[in-house]
């Protein structure tokens, strides 16, 4: 049987080789915390009840080096302090309370509003169409052009920032470059400071305009922390929400029965998209630093460790979850962890539900059944889980 240890987490392609959930499962069983060897090593925590105190116990885990193995291993997020994702108290509520404000009823009425509008008439379009690319014709058209629309970024500009956001944290290729990467990451920043830089001089009645000229902590934001937290909206608006949509189309096309009872209103739209976000968990994982000594289980963590809390893992947890790996879009209750917990809980994880609401709906009113029509591509990344492409006919 396969040990935790042989699987070596750091490697892009480790989860499209092998079984990821048979992994976990024998993780969660022998070794639910255990030490993985490296330079620098870390902590693997995968059993739900760990993760979850793990994510509330903000004073023992600090997210301000990083919450990204890759990060963490390559020595800390230059954005530490700055970013909203990878900042601690008291910084990181000041952070919070501003983009709350700036998620504003209105703003979110308007653009859930367009998503709604934008997911229909992509569904219509490609219903007709026969065979295509769910991924490349609808799924990266949707959650891109709902953060822009909520940052009003310009319709001429989106098609780069999706191209640089697709090499951010993942790639189509098992040998990606890792410079690559890097390099998105600077475009899309530098992208927002000009913006930023604009937005503060002339501002209008939008998103980044709002963060651009208000203060957090009695001080006005630098336009390198406005970009970043632009940045972070976009990371994590489009790469979440994009392989979620993905996933939910093919585990819909692959069971058939589940999509009949959604249809036909035996599961609820609402409890469908919490089960789609559980069985996607499109981020595996989340990173934090320890800064005291803590037990996590069975185990002494000194400060210092890096602490990796596998989502992935948590959320087919037979302690928590029934027959975790049946996807029943009637799941109740489903406490999944896919928008994390606690302080750092998801901002936008109101857009990412409405999202995939608008998809969910917007097939039950024109598909009668989900044909997937080839090999479905995989993402190479240790943090995204998904596919790049999935050929699908919509009938």
């Amino acid at each position: 049987m396969t040990t935790p240890t042989e699987l070596d987490l750091t490697r892009a392609s480790t989860f499209v080789e092998h079984d990821a959930h048979a992994f976990w499962r024998d993780v969660r069983k022998h070794r639910p915390v255990y030490w993985h060897d490296g330079d620098p090593g870390f902590w693997v925590v995968a059993r739900h009840a760990d993760v979850l105190a793990c994510y509330t116990d903000v004073r023992s885990l600090s997210s301000a080096r990083g919450t990204v193995l890759d990060v963490l291993l390559s020595g800390g997020d230059s954005a530490g302090g700055q970013m909203l994702a990878v900042t601690d108290r008291p910084r990181h509520r000041e952070l919070r309370n501003l983009m709350l404000r700036a998620f504003s009823p209105r703003v979110l009425g308007t653009v859930e509003e367009k998503v709604v509008e934008r997911t229909s008439r992509l569904i219509r379009t490609v219903t007709r169409r026969g065979r295509f690319d769910f991924a490349a014709d609808v799924a990266e058209h949707i959650p891109m052009n709902t953060i822009c629309d909520l940052l009003s970024v310009p319709e001429a500009d989106r098609e780069k920032l999706l191209r640089w956001n697709k090499l951010a944290l993942s790639s189509d290729d098992a040998e990606a470059d890792r410079l690559d990467s890097l390099e998105a990451r600077n475009e899309i920043i530098g992208y927002f400071m000009d913006v930023a830089r604009h937005r503060r001089s002339d501002p209008g009645d939008d998103m980044i305009s709002m963060i651009a000229t208000a203060e957090a902590g009695g001080r006005p934001l630098t336009l390198e922390e406005v970009a970043l937290n632009c940045y972070s909206l976009v990371l994590g608006g489009d790469e979440s929400s994009r392989v979620s949509a993905i996933c939910a189309v093919k585990a819909f096309a692959e069971h058939p029965a589940q999509w009949q009872a959604l249809r036909e209103g035996t599961a609820a739209l609402d409890t469908a998209v919490e089960e789609v976000l559980r069985w996607a968990t499109p981020a595996m994982h989340f990173a934090r630093t320890a800064t005291r000594d803590l037990r996590i289980g069975d185990r002494q963590v000194r400060a210092g460790d890096i602490v990796t809390l596998w989502n992935t893992s948590a959320n087919n947890d037979e302690e928590v979850f029934d027959r975790p790996r049946r996807f029943d879009p009637a799941r109740s209750p489903n406490k999944h962890l896919s928008f994390g917990h606690g302080p750092h809980f998801c901002v936008g994880a109101f857009l990412g539900r409405a999202e995939l609401r608008a998809l969910l709906s917007a097939l039950v009113e024109s598909v009668a059944e989900i044909e997937v029509c080839g090999e479905p591509a995989p993402i190479y990344s240790n943090f995204l889980n998904g596919h790049a492409s999935l050929p699908v006919a919509f009938h």
